[in-house]
């Protein structure tokens, strides 16, 4: 199968994909997001790491990375302080925020300098001015690690790869993708398909600040609820939300699981591929045992899975800059 002819057949598995995601999504968002949460992610966390890990991690230097792992481990420990004894540990709420600011603008320098001394000097100055993410605090430690993660770049990911390759069907998709979102909040606003179910209500509690947020943000009357069960799981508006997070991190997941033959994410040793799948196995079993302690466990891997990217993702803003200015400015023949 030529290159091209394998590309239009991905970009109509993912037309696919959308709808289903988009279905699914209408019925049990609540019950999607955990499955799709607990049993996708961990194996795209794994797999996705390992891949990047063969790509140098799209930088200048592999050893750049070794930040972006620090402040993984540095999110981890401050998120999870009271479970592994650190309690104690004062931790302004900024210092999580600085600390995502500082990997993804350092991560610029790493995906395109090469001079480590300009590199050193980038990093230092982005640390020194980390402060000014101070203002942005939704943006950075909110909706950077989670929607913006899930949705904007996946959709920034199609909208280069149809441009890359002048895929008709491509545009279709990434049009689509980008469509979706809107037909999620406001069709069958007042329908509710699949209530959500007191396993679903239990488990979902480690998330429902991302709702919380996006439902005040959307919804200014809501600011003065106080009943947020009933905001998060029951209203309108907290259903839409719903709506479109489930879609988000289920196509997220099933967009990279169908690039597999194109990327060949799975061209990979076979001891590391055992040890993916034992890690993935025991990862699902935790989610099945307590959804809350699979979250705990794979809190590293999650958070470190988004770190490590960002140099890819400004790869892919360049290239997207790079292929429109293409399109307005043909080679003269």
């Amino acid at each position: 199968m030529s290159a091209i002819t394998q590309v239009n057949r991905l970009d109509y598995i993912n037309i696919g994909l959308l709808i289903f995601s988009c279905i699914l999504a209408f019925i049990m968002p609540f019950e999607l997001f955990l499955f799709a949460y607990g049993v996708l992610g961990p194996l795209h966390y794994l797999t996705e790491i390992s891949w990047l890990h063969d790509k140098n991690y799209y930088t200048t230097d592999k050893r750049d990375v070794i930040l972006l792992v620090i402040i993984s481990l540095f999110l981890t420990v401050t998120n999870l302080k009271q479970y592994i004894g650190l309690s104690d540990l004062e931790m302004d709420y900024k210092w999580i925020n600085r600390a995502i600011y500082v990997a993804f603008a350092s991560s610029l320098f790493f995906a395109f300098i090469k001079n480590n001394v300009y590199k050193i000097i980038g990093v230092v100055v982005v640390i020194l001015l980390s402060a000014i993410s101070d203002n942005h605090l939704l943006f950075f430690s909110m909706f950077l690690p989670t929607l913006i993660h899930v949705y904007v770049f996946t959709l920034l990911f199609m909208l280069y790869g149809a441009l890359k390759n002048s895929s008709k069907v491509g545009y279709i998709s990434a049009g689509l993708h980008f469509l979706i979102p809107f037909i999620l909040f406001y069709a069958f606003q007042d329908k509710i398909l699949v209530a959500v179910t007191p396993y679903g209500l239990n488990s979902y509690k480690e998330f429902a600040s991302l709702n919380s947020t996006l439902i005040h943000f959307l919804d200014a009357n809501s600011a003065g609820e106080k009943d947020m069960i009933q905001l998060i799981f029951h209203s309108q508006t907290g259903i839409a939300v719903m709506r479109f997070i489930a879609f988000a991190y289920t196509y997220h997941y099933l967009n990279w699981f169908s690039k597999t033959k194109v990327i060949g994410w799975h061209d990979i040793p076979k001891s590391r591929a055992i040890l993916i799948l034992v890690l993935w196995i025991v990862s699902v079993a935790l989610y099945l045992i307590d959804y809350s302690l699979g979250f705990k466990w794979l809190f590293l891997l999650s958070f470190m899975h988004v770190m490590v990217e960002f140099p890819l993702n400004y790869i892919s803003f360049v290239g997207i800059f790079k292929e429109i200015f293409k399109l307005n400015n043909p080679p003269k023949s």
